[in-house]
């Protein structure tokens, strides 16, 4: 569990929870009433991914103190067929869609091919609460990357080209659990992006995948644009 928030013991905490379901009529409403009776306050949901019986729910909670975190988990796994699969304590909430839109934003304003490059792996990072996001290419002198704890630069081109390898983990549909990884197909260039301990689902990879596509069509203009 992370906890590292800034925040003192005492103060409201804003915890992220992620719980595997059973995706059965009713699951939801009794995750919500153990949430409630710890006295947190569920501010989103967010369903992360969806299998046979099961779903991966994102639960954003406000708290009154950090220390309830550990009930607040017992609650939870008290509900048949739930367990949590995460617990995060972090300083504000992240809001998928608006994240989405606002580095779609940035990428459409980028003002060189270096600037986009800049925008998307520092972006991404930051909108996926990632330790590190590099981009890679053969097209590439050197990897951009920001973070710690990233992986050398022919590391990143393995992963790279091992992604390229693979239509599941380059449509999305799989990966390991601490990598993502999206190809921007008309550059050779591949974003990776890398988060120990927090498993990356379905959505996250498809939402990053869409950011990609953005990036891709923002950096054809660009070179267009300079070589008029």
């Amino acid at each position: 569990m992370d906890t590292d928030s800034g925040r003192p013991d005492g103060a409201t905490a804003h915890v992220l929870v992620r719980v595997w379901l059973p995706d059965r009529p009713g699951a939801l409403g009794q995750v919500a009433s153990r949430i409630g009776a710890v006295r947190g306050d569920i501010v989103g949901v967010d369903v992360l991914e969806r299998g046979e019986n099961v779903a991966v729910d994102e639960f954003a909670v406000d708290l009154a103190d950090v220390t309830l975190v550990d009930q607040l988990i017992r609650e939870i796994e008290e509900v048949d067929g739930a367990s949590v699969e995460e617990v995060r304590v972090v300083g504000t909430f992240p809001d998928p869609r608006l994240d989405a839109l606002a580095s779609a934003e940035e990428l459409c304003n980028a003002l060189s091919v270096a600037d986009l490059q800049s925008v998307l792996v520092a972006h991404t990072r930051r909108e996926f609460l990632t330790e590190w996001a590099a981009l890679v290419g053969d097209d590439l002198a050197t990897p951009v990357v920001v973070g710690e704890g990233a992986p050398s630069p022919d590391t990143l081109l393995a992963f790279a080209h091992g992604a390229g390898a693979s239509p599941m983990v380059a449509n999305g549909t799989s990966g390991p659990e601490d990598l993502a990884v999206a190809i921007i197909p008309n550059h050779a260039a591949t974003l990776l992006l890398g988060r120990d301990g927090h498993p990356f689902r379905k959505r996250e990879r498809y939402q990053l995948l869409a950011l990609t596509r953005i990036a891709d069509r923002a950096w054809t203009l660009l070179e267009a644009s300079a070589t008029r």
